[in-house]
């Protein structure tokens, strides 16, 4: 038998990332289609999240825990250097709203 032991109560991370959302083709395609299908992954500051809201409804809950920029937009995946740029780029962007 394999027991796994954590001693933290609990252990929560949040995602940076935005995406592209094309109204129009989520009328089209429903809310229950590929997610690719009405949206597009982009880096923060790039799409249409409301960043301060969200921001402030971390700060509201009094998150202090991990974060990942997540990189998933296609126009910084064709090279290692685009992809530094692009954690570059977010946490320049980010940098306006955490404190």
């Amino acid at each position: 038998m394999v027991q796994f032991l954590c001693h933290e109560k609990e252990h929560f991370h949040i995602h940076f990332k935005d995406i592209k959302l094309y109204p129009e083709k989520l009328k089209e395609v429903g809310v229950l289609a590929y997610p690719l299908e009405y949206m597009s992954p982009k880096i923060p500051g790039l799409g249409d999240v409301d960043w301060g809201a969200f921001v402030s409804a971390l700060n509201d809950i009094r998150y202090n825990g991990d974060a990942v920029i997540e990189v998933e937009d296609k126009a910084f995946e064709s090279s290692h250097e685009d992809i530094l740029k692009s954690v570059r780029l977010s946490k320049r962007f980010l940098d306006n709203y955490l404190i």
